[in-house]
């Protein structure tokens, strides 16, 4: 049976290993995504309308820019009953040009289909994204590859984090009092 926990899962492995074909698998046909950037100097287009385009944005463009992404949503995952799902998300990659690392992290708002739990809605906010120099992709990606995921306890992100002023600024947004304690 599909799930909403696969719908999101075949999505990550869709958008963090770049396989676009996958998306079929985790979005409805005529599936909606609505994009809002509060901070960070990522671009992408305020929406998307189907599968093909979704896998475009998501997906292909994304990843001629980007390559060792690890997104991690920090939650339980949802319901195999659910309608909707919402939960806090954190990721690491590096840019395929100059190295740099990038660290972000935001909300997921997904809506699913009755029936198929597909995804018919899926409202990504991006709150924050940092930019680390080269040097730091180690540190970064032990973390990370450390995490496991998708599905994090946010705890276990904030506790393992390196400390790297900027990756503790991203955290800052995600969980104040525990940022500042770990």
């Amino acid at each position: 049976m599909h799930t909403p926990q696969l719908s999101v899962e075949t999505y990550l492995r869709a958008k963090d290993g770049n396989r676009p074909h996958l998306i079929a698998q985790a979005f409805a046909g005529g599936a909606l995504l609505q994009m809002e950037m509060r901070q960070g100097g990522m671009v992408f287009p305020p929406s998307a309308q189907g599968r093909e385009a979704i896998a475009e944005t998501l997906v292909r463009n994304f990843n001629r820019s980007f390559e060792n992404v690890y997104t991690f949503c920090l939650a339980d995952p949802p319901a195999p009953d659910s309608a909707d799902f919402h939960c806090d998300w954190l990721v690491a990659m590096t840019e395929k040009d100059s190295r740099a690392v990038r660290v972000g992290c935001g909300q997921y708002h997904w809506r699913f289909a009755p029936g198929n739990r597909l995804a018919q809605e899926l409202r990504i906010v991006i709150e924050a994204m940092q930019t680390l120099p080269p040097a730091d992709i180690l540190p970064v990606m032990a973390w990370t590859t450390a995490l496991g995921g998708p599905w994090c306890p946010q705890a276990h992100a904030l506790a393992s984090a390196p400390p790297i002023p900027a990756v503790r600024e991203i955290l800052q947004r995600l969980a104040p009092a525990c940022a500042t304690a770990a």
